[in-house]
């Protein structure tokens, strides 16, 4: 996760909502890292998860990341958790419950639904304080001081 929340910064030092993702190996190796690019590609696909599994993909020679798990520092959106099943991602490991936007457990569960091919394993709350602080230190400060101190639930990807 540390890795991760190092990826989450690089976002936010971006313009981007906070969110790195980490795809690894069953042996630890580190095959992708990547963060949130919407704001600096343009791209409302380029959501940390996304671009981690096409790295990895195309890194490893093949789309079938079955052997593989996702570290994510906010709990993935329904496009993402689409694309895991997709991969065949066989766990994801979550900061931040997205209490909002959240498809592996909140407020749908995609990637462990019975009527889809492939179900991934979930655990969730991995250093959740941390992950949740530095979105909200984003949006707190995407706000300014004029908005007051009240917290908002944390908004998706």
């Amino acid at each position: 996760m540390g890795l991760a929340l190092a990826q989450a910064r690089r976002a936010a030092a971006g313009g981007d909502v906070p969110v790195g993702a980490v795809l690894v190996a069953p042996d630890g190796q580190v095959l992708a890292a990547a963060h949130n690019r919407r704001e600096a590609d343009g791209d409302p696909t380029a959501h940390a998860e996304i671009l981690a599994l096409r790295a990895a993909g195309v890194g490893q020679g093949r789309w079938r990341l079955d052997d593989c798990t996702l570290v994510v520092t906010l709990e993935p959106c329904t496009m993402c958790a689409g694309a895991i099943v997709l991969a065949r991602v066989a766990r994801v490991v979550l900061g931040a419950w997205d209490e909002k936007a959240g498809a592996c457990g909140s407020t749908r569960d995609v990637v462990r639904d019975s009527r889809l091919n492939h179900r991934a394993e979930v655990t969730g709350g991995v250093r959740a304080d941390e992950c949740a602080a530095l979105l909200a230190e984003f949006f707190a400060a995407r706000r300014g001081p004029a908005a007051g101190g009240d917290e908002a639930p944390l908004p998706s990807h």
